[in-house]
Formats: structure tokens, sequence, C-alpha cells
């Protein structure tokens, strides 16, 4: 008779540390698998569908003479670049999301298909080089149905991710990119984590894009960094939100451009970096629409203001 009291004290016992060793509601699902951060990679799949003047990082050509080099420059994105890139993913087995521009699909066909037959994620990036800001609601709603339909029909995927010519949208760009069928944007620079913008009372995803660990910021212009020094700022970068993702949802996001990024010292750059953040326990590499679609699920997402036509 007395062996029930202890019994039910024991099961009591029990019941109470269980509940004390559960994580609290406000401290987890951040991430699958319980990341501690997450760290999304782009990959520009842009070169050669730049327009004929485009003098990439040479001097403008003097007008009325044909610019021999710099198609080269860009080519060299698409024969080396991208190929190197796809092999320093297989070799770390993570997926990144190819930002694609319809016509650099339609030139490469062959290298786009590979790139999602690998396992990673076809994005829209408009048709052309062409400024999204400056066109008619027409011409904005055509260009994203077309590149659209040429990915579709060349990798087997359609895009519902979209990366606007250098991060500027039109007024309309969302509410378009809704009728589509797009989930998802990265065009927004205001958080280390995705949110959700209202579009039409809808629900559309941010998976924030960069601008600092962005290879095309990085290695031009006069703040021109070398490979070395763009790698300690990646693991200077990952530190911080490492730690800061104990408490917080945080995500790491980088930049690579098929020309730039996949130079020989710069995908070593890539290389160290990538091995150094699998050294840390709970760090997860996803594709950015396997993120946005995670995130559609959650109530803990921070919302901004709201995105209508106007």
């Amino acid at each position: 008779m007395k062996a029930l009291p202890l019994l039910t004290v024991l099961i009591a016992l029990c019941s109470s540390r269980l509940l004390s060793a559960a994580p609290l509601s406000d401290e987890s699902g951040y991430w699958p698998d319980d990341a501690q951060l997450v760290i999304s990679i782009s990959m520009q799949f842009e070169a050669t569908a730049q327009d004929s003047s485009d003098a990439g990082p040479f001097p403008q050509i003097e007008q009325g003479y044909h610019d021999t080099i710099s198609p080269t420059w860009y080519q060299y994105g698409m024969n080396e670049g991208i190929p190197r890139l796809l092999d320093l993913w297989d070799k770390h087995n993570i997926k990144v999301t190819s930002h694609m521009v319809g016509r650099a699909v339609e030139l490469n066909p062959a290298l786009a298909k590979e790139v999602v037959s690998r396992g990673h994620e076809a994005s829209g990036h408009g048709q052309t080089w062409t400024p999204q800001y400056s066109m008619s609601v027409e011409q904005e709603r055509a260009s994203y149905i077309k590149s659209a339909d040429i990915i579709e029909k060349v990798t087997g995927m359609r895009p519902v991710g979209f990366n606007a010519f250098w991060m500027r949208h039109s007024k309309n760009t969302l509410t378009l990119l809704q009728e589509q069928g797009f989930i998802y944007h990265i065009d927004d620079l205001s958080r280390d984590e995705p949110s959700f913008t209202p579009v039409n009372s809808k629900p559309f995803v941010v998976v924030p894009y960069t601008f600092r660990n962005n290879d095309i910021v990085r290695y031009s212009g006069s703040t021109a960094m070398t490979a070395r020094a763009y790698l300690q700022e990646l693991k200077d970068e990952f530190d911080v939100l490492y730690a800061e993702g104990k408490h917080k949802r945080r995500m790491m996001s980088i930049s690579t451009h098929d020309r730039i990024a996949g130079t020989p010292a710069r995908v070593k750059a890539l290389d160290d970096f990538i091995q150094y953040a699998k050294q840390h326990a709970g760090v997860k590499f996803m594709r950015k629409d396997n993120i946005a679609r995670w995130i559609m699920k959650q109530n803990n997402v921070p919302t901004n203001p709201t995105q209508t036509v106007r």
C-alpha cells in the first residue's frame, strides 16, 4: 500500500525533469533540425546576357569601336566560373540558389540544366539586364513570364524566388511576382533573418540578400579585397551570427557571381570558409526556396510594411 505514493512521487519527479529539460517555445523552432545558424549561398547565373556595350571591369571603349575583351571576361563565368563553383558545392554536399537571367539560360542551356540536375535551385533574375523600376507594368509582367517559362523549359524547375536588377524593384514588382506564383524575393537588406511582407493582404517572404558578403562589392572598386581578406571577413561575420543564433533566428547570406567568385583564388577562399563553418555544430546550408517554405509555416517571423500597387 505504501508503494503507490512512492511511485506517484517518482512519476512526478521524472515528469518535472522532462519538462525542465524541454526548450522554451520562444527559444526553439527557429530552423529545421534545431540549427543554430543557416547559411544560404547565391550563385548568379547571368554572364553572356549583358548588354553589348557593357565594359565589365575595363574602361569604356570609345564609341564606334568594337570591344573585343569585355565579352571574354563575362564568358569566363560560363566556361570556368560556374563549373568550378558547382564542383565546390558538390565537394561539401551543399545546395545553393542560382538566380538565373532568362537570356543567360537561353545562351547556356546545358550548363543551366546541370545546375538544377546537381540539386540547386533555379531562381528568377529577370529576362535581361534591364532595371525593373523603369519598366511599365505590362513590360515587367511580360519579362517575368518569359524568363520563368525559359528557365522551366530548360531546367525543368519553375522559379518561385526573385532577385531584381541591382535589387531595385518597381512599385509593382511584388504584386506581379505574387500573381505569377512566386513566394519570396531577396531584395531587402534590413535584417539578418527572413521576414514577411504583406502583399495584397497575403504574406510574401523576404529571404534577405547581402551587400557586404557579396563578391561583386568586395572584389571590385575602391574597397577591393584580396581573397584572403574576404575569407577573414566571412569568418568574422559567421562568428557573430553563430553566437547570436543561440537566442534568435539568424541567417548568413553569401553572394557569388559566375565570373567573379569562380576564379581559383576566390573559390579557395570559399572552400576554406565552408570548411570553417562546418566545424561548428548546428550549422545548416539551405536553398532559399526551402528557407521560404519553412518560414511560411512559422509564427515567430517579423513583418514589414505592406506592399501594394500605388
